[in-house]
């Protein structure tokens, strides 16, 4: 299957279709992205689509309802996770103020808003 990002007027995500990939194919036997949104359309005229991968093989990750088009990087971008944390568009996701510490295996890093830190937590078995 197929997989589309069905975008408000704000390139925000609001619903993911999926469309048999039969539809797909053009005489050559060439996939072609409008097909599929030629099919949607006569589903819903009004709306707007855009392909996804759900591998993440198209437009930097697979999207879910929430998620943001951003047209000019033609990828799909997680809502910003908290108010102090900025958009790298060269790695197409959010940064926090302070870097992330190094991941030993053991230790959860979770982002403190309040106090700008990340805070860990130890995994005990």
């Amino acid at each position: 299957m197929a997989h589309f990002a069905e975008i408000d007027e704000n390139n925000i995500v609001i619903n993911i279709r999926l469309v048999n990939n039969l539809l797909m194919f053009d005489e050559n036997g060439v996939e072609q992205e409008q097909l599929g949104i030629d099919f949607l359309k006569t589903l819903s005229p009004e709306g707007r689509f855009v392909q996804c991968s759900y591998n993440g093989n198209k437009r930097h990750q697979y999207p879910a309802i929430g998620f943001t088009y951003n047209q000019e990087l033609d990828a799909f971008i997680t809502p910003q996770p908290y108010p102090s944390w900025t958009f790298n568009p060269s790695r197409k996701e959010w940064e926090a103020p302070v870097p992330r510490p190094e991941d030993d295996g053991f230790t959860v890093f979770l982002w403190n808003e309040f106090a700008q830190n990340w805070h860990n937590v130890t995994i005990v078995n």
